[in-house]
């Protein structure tokens, strides 16, 4: 969602309790049976429903932005977060307290004073590298607890949509260009974050895949590959993580906004797949109140829009007959529902303590699992004991770890000794240059190198002046060079260059001295002009709040790193659907065509596979310490896609696999798509068989005339691969013909 610049209108102090709702009990008093909290949330909701009056109702649809500034008030009753809608003490309705929570519990305004923090998990794109949902899954409780511990109740978490454009800066908040494993891994966080008693939202639906004019994107694209990519993935999250709430876009679907968008709310969401939460829009999304018959049910951040529209214009539409009650009634059941599925009215929640040392070393375990090596020339990593003199280059590696800007950002705990929260600004104009500075986590690598490299001389230099970081390199046995890629909510990155001359600093430590090892820290692929002139290149993404040790210890050799590509890496733009971003040119107030059908569901490795190109690096791709084979790969088929295969770690250490089953053939021709995966520790020369049940939606083809997945009958080929460009070993099976509901 969108907010604004933090530190300018920070307030010391700001009053933090909700109003206080009634606990239910067992065998509630007959006045308040829906505190009965033995009745199932339907039950309860409709109980609820009958005695309110439609003011009451209408109450529900509508929040305000959290946030005093400007001409902005803090609401009666809010703590000061990104949404707020009040509570109903006639009925003993809880307030709700709403935060972003993409990476961490956010704290616009210090939720609990102003020096509250949260703790600073890795980007979503990094969680995606994992490949591992229960990974997830334990982020998403941490974010959950810590959003209980701070009296908020909603998360606005749970970002979908997939990774079209490896430009569009709020990529870091998404789970990658794959349908299965961004809804696998929306979904578990979601799940996690549910599970502390907090609503949480999937967002942003859907097809906000371009962050450039996002207000007057119109993203085009057909019925069947939108259910086959971005819906399929919103599809499977909601069916993992159950979320009490979606959040819709900004931008347009095929020339309708998505916040009211008949097609993607109602009949796709509501109809095919039968959500019974409430949709709430992105702050500033609504634009009038057909959004209301379009499926919309709760107008968040209502300052932003042109009107509050959920408030006296719906009541003068209802009572002027022209939106029926049983609407009203169907919204604002939706909202409680997921309200009571939550245990927001069984409780009393106050501000708690967090044990932040165990939060973060949560989020340590994902950023080294997150961790992906691209190349190891020669074994130059794990980094030798013969390496006494090492040089640390630039990236801020002194001051901590990069993270993505926008309303995401988490202001995470900071070391006492002696590193402060460092922020580099980036500049720029309009609305969200308030968010155009790159907050580094005070996770220092280099001094996490210090402390597990006792034996060396780890010198830094801060890469600034070419000169100097030429000469620190050439009088250490490796070089260590930390490059980052600024992105965030708002804008999207104009190329893939990394900026500030990174590069050129890259090409002269390399030529001062060839054992030179370049860390990335980004939000999106980047260019590697220098690949070959380097030994080792890691993609660290934005690591949280202990990124840095984690990046230390794979440097060091004490993690092997297991993490994988979500996202493929180009070439170059021109490789892309889309050379040239989209309405690049264009007024920041002009209608934008984004042409989604030029590649349809074909997303990322699907596209370079169809269209026969080799990228930098395919989708699913990521070196290790240690060598791992595969045997005995078998398939069964009938009316099932299940599959097994062997795998033996053949080298000497330790490390974790991740098996990708992709199909590669169907009736009709040839395709690529993941249709399974596992993550797995294997010691040295263990081996272990393993079984992946496949989703017949992967394979399968939607047809929007039968509004089914169609599953032709015939032979179907399998292989795994290491990733999505390479075939280990192969099998065969034949499936029935099947249709199945969406």
């Amino acid at each position: 969602m969108k907010t604004w610049k933090l530190a300018a209108f920070l307030l010391a102090g700001v009053a933090a309790s909700a109003p206080v709702p009634v606990l239910a009990q067992a065998g509630a008093p007959a006045a308040r049976p829906w505190m009965d909290s033995r009745l199932a949330p339907d039950a309860r909701t409709k109980l609820l429903l009958s005695q309110m009056t439609l003011d009451e109702k209408i109450a529900l649809l509508h929040g305000a932005m959290a946030m005093p500034f400007g001409p902005f008030k803090l609401p009666a009753g809010a703590i000061g977060s990104a949404g707020f809608v009040p509570g109903n003490e006639r009925l003993g309705i809880p307030a709700l307290q709403e935060s972003d929570a993409s990476l961490g519990v956010t704290n616009p305004l210090m939720v609990r004073g102003p020096n509250d923090m949260s703790t600073a998990l890795p980007s979503s794109l990094a969680l995606a590298a994992t490949f591992d949902p229960t990974i997830a899954y334990e982020g998403g409780r941490v974010v959950g607890s810590e959003a209980r511990a701070k009296t908020i109740n909603v998360q606005l978490a749970g970002g979908v949509d997939l990774a079209r454009d490896p430009r569009n800066g709020r990529n870091f908040e998404y789970a990658g260009e794959d349908p299965l494993l961004a809804g696998l891994i929306a979904g578990e966080s979601i799940r996690g974050i549910q599970s502390q008693g907090i609503i949480s939202t999937a967002k942003h639906y859907a097809l906000n895949d371009q962050e450039h004019n996002r207000n007057t994107a119109d993203s085009i694209i057909g019925e069947a590959a939108a259910r086959e990519s971005d819906l399929l993935a919103f599809e499977i999250a909601i069916e993992r993580g159950k979320p009490g709430s979606i959040m819709c876009a900004y931008n347009l679907v095929n020339g309708v906004y998505a916040c009211q968008n008949d097609w993607l709310l109602n009949k796709v969401l509501k109809g095919d797949w039968g959500y019974k939460g409430f949709v709430m829009s992105d702050w500033g999304a609504v634009h009038s109140l057909d959004a209301f018959a379009g499926g919309l049910d709760q107008q968040s951040g209502e300052q932003l829009d042109a009107k509050v529209w959920f408030d006296a214009p719906l009541r003068e539409a209802v009572k002027a007959g022209k939106i029926p009650s049983t609407r009203v009634d169907d919204a604002a059941g939706r909202v409680l529902r997921a309200m009571f599925t939550a245990g927001l009215f069984d409780r009393t929640d106050k501000s708690a303590d967090i044990d932040f040392a165990a939060h973060a070393d949560v989020a340590q375990h994902e950023a080294e699992d997150s961790i992906v090596l691209l190349q190891n020339r020669n074994n130059i990593l794990p980094l030798a004991a013969s390496a006494k003199r090492i040089a640390v280059i630039g990236g801020h590696a002194d001051a901590g770890v990069a993270s993505g800007s926008g309303s995401s950002q988490v202001t995470t705990p900071y070391r006492k000794d002696p590193l402060p929260l460092a922020t580099v600004p980036i500049g720029g104009e309009g609305m969200m240059a308030a968010f155009s500075n790159v907050v580094f986590h005070p996770s220092s690598p280099l001094l996490a190198l210090r402390s597990h490299l006792k034996g060396a001389q780890v010198a830094f230099d801060t890469g600034l002046y070419p000169e100097s970081a030429a000469a620190a390199a050439r009088n250490a046995d490796v070089a260590i060079v930390f490059v980052y890629q600024p992105s965030g909510e708002g804008e999207d990155v104009p190329s893939l260059d990394l900026p500030m001359g990174q590069n050129a600093l890259v090409e002269t430590v390399a030529a001062a001295n060839p054992n030179t090892i370049v860390v990335v820290e980004s939000g999106n692929p980047v260019a590697l002009p220098w690949a070959d002139k380097v030994g080792g290149i890691i993609e660290a993404w934005y690591g949280g709040s202990r990124g840095g040790e984690a990046i230390a210890r794979v440097l060091t050799g004490e993690v092997n790193p297991s993490g994988r590509l979500p996202i493929t890496w180009p070439m170059n733009e021109s490789q892309l659907p889309r050379p040239a971003i989209p309405g690049w040119t264009a007024g920041p107030t002009d209608r934008v065509s984004v042409d989604y059908n030029i590649e349809g569901s074909n997303v990322g490795y699907r596209w370079y596979s169809q269209k026969g190109e080799k990228p930098l690096y395919w989708f699913g791709h990521g070196l290790s310490y240690t060598r791992f084979a595969y045997d005995k790969l078998a398939v069964r088929g009938g009316k099932t896609l299940d599959a097994e295969v062997t795998v033996t770690n053949k080298g000497d250490k330790a490390g974790k696999e991740v098996v990708q089953l992709y199909l590669t053939g169907r009736p009709g021709g040839a395709v690529r798509r993941l249709v399974a995966f596992q993550k797995l520790s294997l010691a040295p020369g263990e081996s272990q068989r393993v079984t992946l049940a496949g989703d017949l939606r992967l394979i399968a083809d939607f047809d929007p005339k039968k509004r089914r997945w169609v599953v032709p009958a015939g032979t179907y080929s399998l292989a795994v691969g290491q990733d999505a460009g390479s075939t280990i070993i192969t099998a065969t099976a034949k499936l029935s013909a099947a249709a199945l509901k969406p």
